[in-house]
């Protein structure tokens, strides 16, 4: 049975950054989900256990026997381990997408102590501007080759708390007890790349600013298919 790819968007952005590639692999004839995390911001953190809620919530009607291959995207990197750890389903790979690994052992901070401070200075009642907001247009611009789909994804950004890059999220032991790859579109993930390859992951790279999956879903779309083995 072929695995059901679940793609996992950033909490800064939302799952129409996942649309296309998701799209491009039930096209082909490839099980998706793709779970919503736009309302996890609310209420008092810790915030990891809703995100872990939105995924179960979202594979409540897929059957428990049925293998999934996890996709997560930047940020949602971090919470990959105890998204893993909170399925009944079974998980034969996973993916990080120009992401953010989560620590060889736990917990693991959102941001780093620098990130964390420029935030702070940016927060508003403890509320962040949208992702897209916190950088220059010159920044942003790259990212989107369509402006239907940069209003789309700009218009469908949560304001975070700051409460929310204030966090550490727990690695539990043996999450990674199946195959772990990596697909690197551009800096500042270098790092994360190399370190997945400290791993022994695989890792692939697609050259790309950080949206590059709404840029070139196809390209993307087969990169996750030939990294989860299921061409």
């Amino acid at each position: 049975m072929q695995p059901i790819f679940v793609l996992v968007h950033s909490p800064s952005v939302g799952p129409s950054t996942w649309q296309p590639v998701a799209e491009h692999l039930t096209s082909a004839g490839h099980r998706v989900r793709v779970p919503s995390l736009l309302h996890i911001g609310a209420g008092a953190p810790p915030y990891w256990p809703r995100i872990v809620d939105a995924v179960r919530d979202d594979l409540r009607q897929v059957p428990a026997g049925s293998p999934l291959t996890l996709v997560a995207h930047s940020n949602a990197g971090l919470f990959l381990p105890v998204i893993r750890a909170g399925l009944d389903h079974p998980v034969t790979g996973s993916v990080f997408v120009d992401a953010a690994l989560p620590s060889r052992t736990g917990p693991t901070p959102v941001v780093t102590p620098e990130l964390l401070e420029f935030l702070r200075l940016m927060a508003a009642n403890g509320r962040l501007p949208r992702w897209t907001d916190w950088w220059d247009e010159e920044d942003v611009a790259p990212m989107f080759c369509d402006p239907v789909v940069r209003h789309t994804v700009i218009e469908e950004q949560p304001r975070l708390p700051l409460s929310y890059y204030e966090q550490h999220i727990p690695v539990p032991d043996g999450w990674d007890d199946h195959p772990c790859s990596y697909v690197l579109f551009g800096p500042p993930y270098d790092d994360p790349a190399a370190e997945a390859r400290a791993r022994g992951w695989r890792v692939a790279h697609l050259p790309g600013a950080h949206l590059h999956q709404i840029i070139d879903p196809a390209g993307t779309a087969r990169h996750l298919v030939e990294l989860a083995g299921t061409a």
